[in-house]
């Protein structure tokens, strides 16, 4: 759905430009609750997705959605931080109509056979079928507003314009109200996010909105039977914390639905894949890696669990991971260019290696504990321990994926590597190549890498990151021991 405040895609040239040949087609006006009301069921008979783009509430939150709009009802979605509420209440304008009619500049988007305004239904009464008309797109029917202890009464419902008083008109004159956000998204949906932060007199002028369908502006009383779906956000605690939703207003919602954090790591795994804007490859394993990591976060007593762990933290873990990915590759490509110079200067021949392809592997994730603990609120008790928290709730994560992924395969030929005083050396700018070089051929390889689903013709970047995952799993399963140099670097040994 097209972004609010963004240019209204151009109408088909086919449709009516009058109110007769509107007529003539056999449109019939709805409220947009009807017409959410009619699409959704339209969608649910064709087996057409209803809701695109939302992944894990399709036996949970969805259909109590869906009864609110077949009822009829504004709503309110509780959930923490990070569940997917806005996204969710954006997605409701995609029920609507594609195009609908609309007077031509009317601020509150009337329709041509209902007019509310008094100046819009003069100007019916006067053109008659003659009246021209516009299309509106449901992209542009959509409003919103994040709740702030400034928001004004005129920001939501409207006040007087001044220069229009000082243009002569009187100030019972309905011409000279600036209309705020909720009357201009006449016809479509409204969204208050985060409405608790709404200061409580602010949320009175609410009232006759959801119930009565008028506004006042300053003492003057308009009747204006505004047709819109009122939906709002809350974190429940924010009851408590940072305000609450006045008992009077929560009660003309008509549906309060509670929101989640992915239930399950498969649908944890699908929100990352699909919100993820990554830079680099980063395997499978490595992103259940960070699924695990962020679930283990939320369920660990070291966090505050009333502030809760947005999902934006996993789907930012895997970007950081590819991007560590990616400045691996590019540092490498440099360093290879000053090889090849030194080459082509000694030896007359300019042999170019390779380049490094960008591949995340697991010890890229180890970033992510200090670029993304100012997404976690901590107990109070864990002041200064931040970072180290999050340190062990990965490594657990990593070991819980080596278990589930690689559980009952010989993984000795990678324990002999390091044998009688062997290593392994690794790190953020060691090369695939390198890593493949110090391990040579191991058996059961092609196993793992089948089990990680790397496939049977991995490349040499993508085998580096098996081997690195199996070398830190055995190291966390206690087979392995490891070391880090100064410059960063990371052995593994012999546990002896």
């Amino acid at each position: 759905m097209t972004a609010p405040n963004q240019v209204s895609p151009v109408p088909p040239a086919d449709l009516p430009s009058t109110l007769g040949e509107l007529r003539a087609t056999g449109h019939q006006y709805r409220t947009v609750k009807q017409e959410l009301r009619d699409n959704l069921l339209a969608r649910m008979g064709s087996g057409e997705e209803r809701f695109p783009g939302i992944v894990g509430y399709e036996d949970t939150v969805l259909p109590e959605v869906e009864r609110a709009l077949l009822a009829g009802h504004d709503m309110v979605l509780l959930g923490e931080r990070g569940q997917g509420k806005t996204r969710l209440i954006r997605s409701l304008g995609g029920l609507l109509d594609e195009w609908t009619p609309v007077i031509p500049g009317s601020v509150l988007n009337e329709h041509p056979m209902h007019p509310i305004a008094p100046a819009s239904r003069a100007l019916v009464d006067s053109a008659g079928d003659d009246l021209p008309i516009g299309w509106l797109h449901r992209s542009m029917r959509y409003g919103e507003k994040l709740a702030t202890p400034d928001t004004s009464v005129g920001d939501l419902i409207g006040d007087v314009d001044p220069i229009r008083l000082a243009q002569g008109r009187t100030l019972g004159d309905p011409e000279t109200i600036h209309f705020g956000l909720v009357p201009r998204t006449n016809r479509g949906v409204f969204a208050v996010n985060e409405l608790p932060d709404l200061a409580e007199r602010i949320q009175v002028a609410l009232l006759n909105v959801l119930e009565e369908r008028d506004i006042q502006v300053r003492g003057y009383q308009l009747r204006l039977p505004l047709d819109l779906l009122l939906v709002a956000s809350a974190n429940p605690e924010d009851y408590t914390n940072r305000g609450r939703i006045i008992t009077p207003l929560k009660d003309r919602f008509g549906a309060e639905i509670r929101t989640h954090y992915p239930l399950d790591l498969d649908l944890e795994l699908a929100l990352i894949r699909q919100e993820a804007d990554l830079v680099a490859v980063v395997p499978e394993h490595v992103l259940e890696v960070l699924a695990r990591f962020a679930r283990d976060v939320r369920e660990s007593p070291s966090v505050d669990p009333r502030s809760g762990v947005s999902a934006r933290f996993a789907i930012a873990a895997a970007e950081t991971v590819a991007a560590a990915a990616l400045r691996r590759s590019g540092l490498l490509a440099g360093a290879g260019a000053g090889a090849g110079a030194a080459v082509s200067a000694s030896a007359g021949v300019g042999a170019a290696s390779r380049p490094e392809a960008p591949v995340a592997r697991i010890g890229d994730t180890v970033s992510v504990t200090s670029t993304l603990r100012g997404k976690v609120e901590f107990e109070s008790g864990e002041e200064g321990r931040e970072t180290e928290v999050l340190a062990h709730l990965l490594r657990t994560a990593t070991a819980e994926t080596f278990r589930a992924r690689l559980a009952g395969l010989d993984l000795s030929g990678f324990t002999a590597i390091v044998a009688e005083g062997g290593a392994v050396e690794t790190g953020e700018l060691v090369s695939s190549a390198e890593l493949l070089r110090q391990v040579g051929t191991v058996p059961g390889l092609a196993k793992v890498l089948d089990r990680l689903g790397l496939g049977d013709a991995p490349s040499p970047e993508e085998a580096a990151a098996g081997i690195e995952f199996v070398l830190e799993g055995l190291h966390l399963t206690r087979r392995l021991g490891k070391d880090v140099t100064d410059s960063g670097r990371t052995v593994y040994g012999d546990r002896d």
